[in-house]
């Protein structure tokens, strides 16, 4: 602050004998007082809602996933626009049982995040249709890839392949039956960049926008498919399925560039699926050093070129000697998910600044628990309730929970069990209650039974007619009881990945992340295994 107002009484003895010097004086009283406003501490505290934050429920019919939620904040203190883009693509290649998630964190403009978040999919797509005919390109998906045979020529080609060669050759482990879907994966980065070359809807002459990106494909898929290979490498993510009953259900695959990662739950415990792509690597820092790139020394980790943090990446055409060191090789994994994988959480850069995997996954179960036992005391009011009034449909933020037509049975709070979890997650022993199933507390509805008459003899056909009619009429309201506590099931399952995304939102805002955020919460069948941690409520 000193040298600030040193500053200012020289620039103030400089104009003394200019034209208009009080209009010269104002100017510069209030570049200080800005200048003041800006060093004082940020009072993250404060932050009163998320009410900026916009979050979207996207409904998919993958039976693996039961909700995903997105939630984004452009974080106003330290930004002017969102870079975030997201997509979530349900029967991914008309494909039934197969989505597509991905999540690119723009930098220097939206422009490279946009496209990329358009087009990579469907480069992705066109390479797995080459090794699985399941998935399908439609016409109007051909025409689009049609029109970049342009910018792929023969000699690309060649280098593509020369590339994907190189790559396999490098890998340490052993080749399995889905390296075929890493090369799928590591193609359509490879084209997609250089799509970006072409510099579409960039607004700089000088520098364009990039973009990091994590990409999650997840498949239903028969357990004897995948009963002879599992992959696995970080955090031996199978270590403690040797001895379980679990079947595994599915396949997830997932890539990612740069510094947007995605963490799984599972039985508790925290994994990493992804690799940090940024100068806080060492191995990135030691393949940029042999590139002749410079790393400079202003952050606490450095800046490549004094330009970015990130190592690889989709863009960053704009400059040459930046180029040579940022590339576009993702890092891919594939592994079989079951019932005891409970959620995935893909995020920008925004969140992974200020917390690490450990406290998502402890934020996250600890606000999912929080929501089904709130959700559980409002079906108990309900249902001891002697009004017939529902309650409104909106968030736990309101302290009102959605509810269906159906009637619901009244959720058990009796302990049946105490265990001590054991998890990376955590650092102390917690307690926790050994909840059933969500599904398991909506009961169908009983039907009234009917009173019986006494009523003339009927012929032989109007005694079957009777019968057809009775049996479609209990076939219908069956079928309405199961459509009922099914969509009542979605319901709370769309609303507590709301709830989450939007909290850990605002738990990165409180922490002092400045980058945009962006939260995808993906709820999978596992989540019904969460118990309830009564003393760590946090919000």
């Amino acid at each position: 602050m000193e040298k600030i107002a040193h500053r200012r009484k020289k620039l103030i003895l400089k104009r003394r004998m200019a034209k208009y010097p009080e209009r010269e004086r104002e100017k510069i009283d209030c570049a200080v007082d800005l200048l003041k406003e800006s060093l004082k501490i940020a009072p993250y505290f404060c932050i009163k809602s998320v009410s900026q934050s916009s979050v979207h429920i996207q409904e998919v019919s993958n039976p693996l996933i039961k909700a995903i939620a997105v939630c984004q904040d452009k974080n106003a203190i330290w930004n002017i626009d969102l870079e975030d883009v997201f997509v979530v693509l349900d029967n991914y290649g008309n494909r039934k049982g197969t989505c597509f998630l991905g999540l690119f964190d723009g930098s220097n403009g939206i422009s490279a995040a946009r496209t990329a978040s358009a087009e990579l999919p469907l480069l992705l797509l066109d390479q797995l249709s080459h090794g699985d005919l399941s998935y399908q390109v439609s016409q109007a998906e051909k025409e689009v890839l049609d029109s970049f045979r342009t910018v792929f020529r023969a000699d690309y080609i060649v280098r593509e392949k020369i590339f994907t060669f190189k790559r396999v050759q490098s890998k340490k482990t052993q080749q399995n039956k889905y390296e075929w879907i890493h090369r799928a994966y590591a193609k359509s980065f490879w084209r997609m960049d250089q799509l970006l070359c072409l510099g579409r809807n960039e607004v700089s002459r000088v520098r364009w926008s990039s973009c990091a990106a994590a990409i999650c494909l997840v498949e239903k898929i028969n357990n004897k498919q995948i009963a002879d290979n599992k992959e696995i490498k970080e955090g031996s993510l199978l270590e403690n399925n040797t001895s379980s009953d679990e079947v595994s259900v599915g396949l997830m695959h997932i890539a990612n560039i740069g510094n947007v990662h995605a963490v799984l739950c599972k039985n508790g415990k925290s994994y990493w699926l992804t690799k940090e792509h940024s100068t806080y690597s060492r191995e990135e820092k030691i393949r940029v050093f042999r590139k002749g790139g410079y790393i400079s020394s202003n952050e606490p980790k450095g800046l490549l070129e004094g330009l970015t943090k990130n190592t690889r990446g989709l863009g960053f055409h704009g400059n040459r000697k930046l180029k040579r060191s940022v590339i576009p090789v993702p890092h891919t994994i594939s592994f079989p998910i079951d019932d005891s994988c409970q959620f995935l959480v893909l995020a920008s850069n925004g969140l992974w600044e200020v917390l690490d995997k450990s406290e998502v996954v402890l934020l996250t179960l600890t606000m999912f628990s929080a929501y089904l036992e709130k959700y559980q005391d409002a079906q108990l009011k309900k249902r001891h309730s002697s009004s017939d009034s529902e309650l409104p449909l909106d968030d736990l933020e309101d302290q009102n929970l959605s509810q269906s037509n159906a009637q619901l049975s009244p959720a058990k709070h009796s302990i049946s069990e105490k265990a001590i979890i054991k998890s990376d997650s955590f650092k102390e022993n917690s307690v926790e209650e050994s909840v059933s199933s969500l599904e398991s507390t909506l009961s169908s509805i009983t039907s009234s039974s009917e009173d019986t008459e006494t009523l003339p003899p009927r012929s032989g056909s109007e005694e079957i007619l009777d019968q057809n009619t009775e049996l479609a009429l209990e076939s219908d309201d069956s079928s309405q009881t199961s459509e009922d506590t099914e969509t009542n099931s979605r319901t709370f399952y769309d609303l507590a990945a709301k709830y989450i995304s939007k909290h850990l939102v605002k738990a990165a805002l409180k922490a002092g992340s400045r980058d945009n955020i962006t939260v995808l919460v993906a709820l999978l069948n596992g989540c019904d295994k969460i118990p309830i941690y009564h003393h760590l409520l946090l919000f």
